[in-house]
């Protein structure tokens, strides 16, 4: 027996699925993956820089990282809310919801980062 034949009618439902989806919706999964995966890097290193930089107190460096940590997480979904068609109206909803929970997380954080301030002795 080969893989492929085994492997075969396990990889053609979800490959039909996809390929509906893109029909249906003029969403192209394999697009939307490729941005979640291509704004991950950013989306990590730009944690990474963004608590640096609130650790050192530089509001400039806040700014500048947390713009590329929303802008980061949001690009996909940003992606589906720009391209899609005829998405049921609870997908708007949900992704709405994920962009505005990003925002406002972000500026709780950086108020919350940005009034700290540390004792120095």
């Amino acid at each position: 027996m080969k893989g492929a034949g085994l492997l075969g009618p396990l990889l053609a439902k979800p490959e039909a699925y996809l390929v509906k989806i893109q029909a249906q919706y003029a969403v192209n999964p394999w697009i939307f993956v490729l941005l979640l995966l291509a704004c991950a890097p950013f989306f990590y290193y730009s944690i990474y820089r963004l608590l640096r930089a609130l650790a050192r107190e530089e509001r400039s460096r806040v700014m500048v990282w947390s713009t590329v940590f929303l802008a980061s997480t949001i690009l996909p979904f940003v992606y589906v809310l720009a391209f899609g068609r005829n998405l049921p109206w609870w997908v708007y909803g949900v992704l709405v919801l994920l962009v505005g929970q990003g925002v406002y997380s972000l500026l709780r954080k950086l108020r919350g980062g940005s009034s700290r301030r540390s004792p120095r002795a």
